[in-house]
């Protein structure tokens, strides 16, 4: 069966070497000039089933407030006349209560636990390098109410199963050693110690080009203009080269998938929330994370990555806005100076930002459309790298026409 994906970041690859895997023909499109060009290519490093779970929750709106008016705060709203920021924020208010919380995220766990067995297995198969390590996350609480505040979210994580320990201070410090020279005061932590982190971008490139030794076919430098429709299928898609028709067409655009579905009437509230991040080369390891270290009140994540340490952070709506601010640097460097300031210059960092695609309720889109021949894979936020291996198998199943080993159907567009 030929099959076209439409996106070459991290879902659409992965999507696109299970396709392969099972025997199809496959055809990758992308508008830029390689694989994992956008919001993979500098994300905070994280594969972090551990971590899967709604931005929307109680207690959300109260401390949204509390982060627009805090210096270096991780939030920023930039208001304009865009019905579906605003309608998006509607929807994400609506899901802030503990009932609809639960709901999200016992959808969210199993595809993300699916996923990261999935990784580990093609890992084994393949070796596949992408400075990767398995050496666990560390949620970091700067003061005694963060830490007290803990228990609810353990309670969470023992009943879907994750391992996980609360640490003191001397804890944290025995799990991330270079802590014990950190500017800033911490009280405590939580430590999930089956999460990993890694290169998203150099695990995107690397498996891209062991798609292609399997006759995956890489059309970089094409841009999706639109689908054609006849009754309720897919006949061919339209690109910036010409059409492509296929048996089935997958849909992997991140953010920019609810252009590409509305010519249909699929209306798909997924919106793009900008994040930023620095990308640094240590000058003294003994004072650098071991892995990632997430630093609760500023809401960053400082992951090391090989030789390099990865800063990423902020939740910034506006749009597809892609300005580098001073402002959102600035408060990246100043929680990382905070915690492991003497390990590397913040000067010699390049600065980054991309758009993760956020639904309202957490959970991505992953299955059937509705309309014949077209498969979504989208809408995972910023768990892209930490579902995408699952997401991929799944879609491949179901193009197979096989029932896939996990429950999807809390990932439909019905939910």
């Amino acid at each position: 069966m030929k099959v076209l994906v439409l996106g070459g970041g991290v879902i659409g690859v992965t999507t696109a070497w299970y396709l392969a895997r099972a025997g199809h023909e496959v055809e990758v499109i992308d508008r830029r000039e390689a694989a994992g060009m956008e919001t993979s290519f500098a994300n905070a490093g994280q594969v972090s089933p551990g971590y899967s779970a709604p931005w929307a929750g109680p207690g959300v709106p109260l401390k949204a407030l509390g982060w627009l008016t805090m210096q270096h705060g991780p939030l920023v709203v930039r208001p304009k006349a865009d019905p579906a920021m605003w309608g998006w924020m509607l929807k994400m208010l609506r899901n802030c209560t503990s009932a609809r919380y639960a709901v999200n995220k016992a959808r969210m766990v199993p595809i993300a636990e699916y996923s990261r067995d999935l990784l580990r297995a093609l890992r084994a198969e393949t070796g596949i390098a992408y400075d990767g390590r398995s050496l666990g996350t560390l949620q970091l609480f700067r003061s005694v109410k963060q830490l007290d505040g803990v228990a609810k979210d353990v309670d969470v994580l023992r009943q879907f199963g994750v391992p996980c320990e609360v640490l003191d201070r001397d804890g944290c410090i025995a799990a991330e050693p270079a802590l014990a020279h950190a500017k800033a005061g911490f009280a405590g932590g939580l430590r999930l110690p089956d999460d990993e982190t890694g290169d998203c971008q150099m695990f995107t490139t690397r498996l891209a080009e062991m798609a292609a030794t399997l006759g995956v076919r890489f059309s970089f430098g094409t841009e999706f203009i639109g689908f054609s429709q006849q009754g309720n299928e897919i006949t061919e898609v339209l690109t910036s080269r010409g059409t492509r028709k296929a048996d089935a067409y997958v849909l992997a655009l991140a953010a920019h998938s609810p252009a590409a579905l509305r010519p249909l009437g699929i209306k798909l509230p997924i919106y793009p929330v900008k994040g930023y991040s620095l990308t640094i080369p240590i000058r003294d390891e003994a004072l650098a994370p071991v892995s990632t270290v997430m630093d609760e009140t500023y809401k960053t994540a400082i992951t090391r990555l090989g030789s390099r340490i990865r800063v990423g952070g902020t939740a910034e709506l506006g749009g597809f806005d892609t300005a580098l601010r001073p402002a959102r640097r600035a408060a990246l460097e100043h929680s990382f100076g905070d915690l492991f300031g003497g390990s590397a210059d913040p000067a010699e960092a390049s600065f980054w930002c991309g758009h993760r695609p956020m639904t309202p309720d957490g959970p991505p889109y992953v299955g059937p459309s509705g309309i014949g021949r077209l498969f979504l894979n989208t809408g995972h936020g910023t768990l892209g790298w930490t579902m995408a291996c699952g997401s991929g198998r799944v879609i491949a199943d179901l193009v197979d026409g096989r029932t896939p080993e996990i429950d999807i159907a809390a990932l439909s567009l019905s939910r």
